[in-house]
Order: structure tokens, then C-alpha cells, then sequence
């Protein structure tokens, strides 16, 4: 039973990212019922780029169905990546990479950034969309970040 409870733990802490901060959040519609409709903005830095953090804003569903996680959010949501500090790239980068994703809804609908390089611009390009299995959403942001010449930017 313990090894069993023990697994279950690590799987569970496994499938757990911690990506995201939360910077802050504003509400958009009062709800009579659970918590109030909103948005709300997270910081994530990128895993494998030292120096750039990427911002997100999208809407939360508040309501009954948001309080108890069955609520499907929106597929809008606006990126902005910037540096934050010295960039480095200690391992080469793949030309395109999903850097981070997080769960919409409660089953099959996901926010997802991809990282890809623009190595003739020196620049990072970021974007975020959000995919469902049956059918996704066109809508998308993108942002860019320039990276100093001097710094090297390894792509595999």
C-alpha cells in the first residue's frame, strides 16, 4: 500500500508544471455563483533560454462550472516575451519547441507556447495558441525577442 501511495505521489507531482507565476488579475463579469469571470496575467520564463520571461493574459471562466474546474476557458490570450536579464543558451535550441502548455478545459482543450529560432534575425519568436482534439482555434499572438549578436544562439 505504501509504494503504491508513494508512485501515485510522484506521478502526480511528475505531470505537475510549476511554470507559470502569477503576476495578476482583473475581473470582467460579476457571477452570482462561484468566483467572477476574468483575466488573468502569468510570467513564464523560458526553461532553456536564461534571461527571457514570457507574459501571458487570457480569460478565466468564473461562475459554478469554473469554481469546480469544469468551465472551458476562451481560446483568446496575448503574449509578450522580453528579456529580464543577461540571455544565454547554455544547450542548442531545436529550430521549434513547445515550451510550455496548460489545460483550458478539463479534458482536451490546451494553451500552448512554442519557442521557434529565427537564426538569420538573431531573434527568439514566441507563439501561443491553444489546440483541442476534435477541433482548435485559428486565433494566435505572437512576439519577438532580439538576441544581442554577440551572444551565441545554437539551433540543433
Amino acid at each position: 500500500m505504501r509504494s503504491w501511495l508513494l508512485l501515485s505521489t510522484l506521478l502526480v507531482l511528475a505531470c505537475t508544471r510549476a511554470d507559470a507565476q502569477k503576476v495578476g488579475e482583473v475581473d470582467t463579469a460579476f457571477q452570482w455563483l462561484g468566483p467572477n469571470h476574468k483575466i488573468v496575467v502569468d510570467a513564464y520564463d523560458d526553461p532553456r533560454v536564461q534571461g527571457v520571461t514570457c507574459y501571458v493574459s487570457r480569460a478565466r471562466t468564473g461562475g459554478l462550472k469554473g469554481a469546480v474546474g469544469l468551465a472551458e476557458d476562451k481560446a483568446e490570450a496575448s503574449i509578450a516575451c522580453r528579456q529580464v536579464g543577461p540571455i544565454s543558451v547554455p544547450q542548442p535550441l531545436p529550430r521549434q519547441e513547445e515550451v510550455f502548455s496548460e489545460r483550458m478545459s478539463v479534458l482536451f482543450k490546451r494553451l500552448r507556447i512554442v519557442r521557434m529560432v529565427d537564426s538569420e534575425r538573431h531573434t527568439l519568436v514566441y507563439l501561443t495558441y491553444s489546440d483541442k482534439l476534435v477541433e482548435g482555434s485559428p486565433q494566435n499572438a505572437i512576439t519577438a525577442v532580439p538576441v544581442d549578436r554577440a551572444t551565441p544562439l545554437p539551433v540543433k
